[in-house]
């Protein structure tokens, strides 16, 4: 089989060739000369480029500065600067390409094997552990779990990079490159582009019924980011909070790291049981919830649930925060309007992204806050990274104007559904009854909870040997009572491949 990493990398090196050696930098190490020294101003500058590459600072092959350039940077005259290089080219520190410039030996590694500098971080001991802020051990080691380790079938928040419109994205990229403007460069508003967010204002109002003005949004880096800065605004350390069980294992941390107590709510067939959060904790803070497309189960909050959970918020004074991070995509019926857009006393915050409809590496969401509260969000905004970077917003708001990301959505929205609707039959015909399947509606992904017996993480690494790129269910738990099962996305995954590498899967799974 083919890997879809292969196939999008032939896609992707059809329109780009990069050939810059990442090596050839021309940057000059520091170089201070010491005018009251008795050392020749050529001996310091040969001492001070030798010592740099024999401790590493500087890298085989890499390019420097060109002898005039140096001169003028060190405000010394040319040619000390000269005899230096003469000296470093001699003894094979230094080596001439022509047309090219100057660069550090390419042949140096064998060289260096043998040698270590004074300040090589090789030779330092520590005496014991470093002391840091206590609240870091709250933070779980990242883990490389396989799911993380390379790209093929099954991979989770992997959309069809095949599909996306490169070419077009790339002009508007080189567009606003080439014709910045002024204002956009250095324009400091922390809440975002005023017109990229008139943009996802009309976007959200029309696709998800989220009752909102530009002046309410703000653009953040991914929904990460939207969570950290909303539970700085809402929580204190103390603060109880309800999240699904199972659910999202990142906002758990984020929670537990701020010092929030953590009230896992049981999910079923209809979203978080609301009643079942009020009898574990009625007085919480807040609630986080995912109620048009539940993660991982993929269950949709009804629309009793949501009633009570905004009439919970209510009368306790409690807040909701909706993360709405693939609701683009429904198979079997309309579009779920938002929980928002249903909230009348403004105890909703909005969490959105453009990370699974487009491709991750954008790092683009954005939050929908409660006019009262944007102060207080803008605040923490400024405290963290003072504003986000302009040139995608200014690309992304001409790609939405200009009708292309709703014609992406469409095409792959049908897309989707045929690989879904391939992978049903595929787990129908290769295990039978054997695996529960939940939340196969909307979305790109799938879960399968596994026979007595069999582990998910187990099957994780089988299947890793085979290509497949799954994620265990059981993380997803913050109790003891995990279920086992596995989490599949068919985002990336190629329709005719499918049936062969559920195949696998069975593999994987039997053992």
């Amino acid at each position: 089989m083919v890997s879809v990493h292969t196939q999008f990398v032939s896609i992707y090196a059809s329109h780009y060739t990069v050939t810059m050696n990442k090596s050839s930098i021309g940057v000059s190490p520091i170089i201070v000369v010491d005018r009251n020294s008795s050392t020749p101003f050529y001996k310091q500058i040969y001492d001070a480029y030798r010592t740099a590459i024999l401790q590493g600072n500087i890298s085989p092959g890499q390019q420097i500065p060109s002898s005039r350039d140096l001169a003028i940077d060190i405000q010394v005259s040319r040619y000390p600067v000269l005899h230096a290089y003469t000296q470093l080219l001699a003894e094979g520190y230094f080596e001439s390409r022509k047309g090219a410039g100057t660069f550090v030996s390419s042949s140096l590694p064998e060289q260096l094997t043998s040698v270590e500098g004074e300040g090589s971080s090789s030779t330092l001991e520590l005496s014991g552990p470093r002391p840091v802020a206590r609240r870091c051990s709250l933070y779980p080691a990242f883990e490389g779990s396989p799911s993380l380790r390379g790209w093929g079938a099954f991979g989770l928040h992997q959309p069809a990079f095949d599909q996306f419109p490169f070419q077009i994205w790339s002009n508007l990229v080189g567009l606003h490159s080439r014709n910045p403007n002024a204002n956009s460069l250095h324009h400091i508003d922390p809440r975002g582009s005023e017109q990229f967010r008139e943009t996802i204002c009309a976007y959200l109002r029309t696709a998800r019924g989220v009752k909102c003005d530009a002046s309410q949004i703000m653009v953040v880096s991914g929904s990460q980011q939207a969570l950290d800065i909303t539970m700085r605004v809402l929580l204190d350390p103390g603060s109880h909070v309800w999240v699904e069980e199972p659910g999202y294992s990142l906002v758990r941390t984020a929670l537990i790291a701020a010092g929030c107590h953590v009230n896992p709510v049981r999910v079923d067939s209809e979203g978080m049981d609301v009643a079942a959060g009020m009898k574990l904790h009625s007085k919480a803070r807040a609630a986080i919830v995912t109620p048009s497309h539940q993660f991982p189960l993929g269950s949709t909050m009804s629309a009793s649930r949501r009633l009570q959970l905004l009439n919970w918020a209510q009368s306790s004074g409690a807040w909701i925060i909706e993360d709405d991070y693939d609701s683009e995509y429904r198979y079997e019926n309309r579009p779920i309007s938002s929980l928002q857009g249903m909230d009348v006393h403004a105890r909703v915050i909005y969490i959105g992204t453009f990370s699974k409809v487009l491709f991750p590496s954008l790092r683009i969401g954005y939050i929908v806050i409660p006019p009262d509260l944007m102060d207080r969000f803008v605040a923490v905004r400024v405290t963290m990274d003072i504003f986000p970077p302009y040139l995608y917003q200014e690309v992304l708001t001409d790609f939405m104007r200009m009708g292309h990301f709703g014609r992406h959505i469409r095409r792959t929205r049908q897309l989707y559904s045929e690989r879904r609707t391939v992978l049903l039959k595929s787990l129908k015909s290769e295990f039978g009854d054997a695996l529960e399947i939940h939340g196969a509606d909307a979305g790109m992904h799938l879960t399968v909870t596994l026979p007595a017996g069999v582990t998910d993480r187990e099957v994780v690494e089988r299947a890793a040997k085979r290509g497949l790129w799954l994620w265990p269910l059981s993380p997803a738990y913050y109790g003891k009572n995990r279920r086992q099962g596995l989490i599949l996305g068919f985002g990336s995954t190629p329709t005719d491949w499918i049936p062969r590498a559920v195949s696998q899967l069975r593999s994987a799974v039997t053992g």
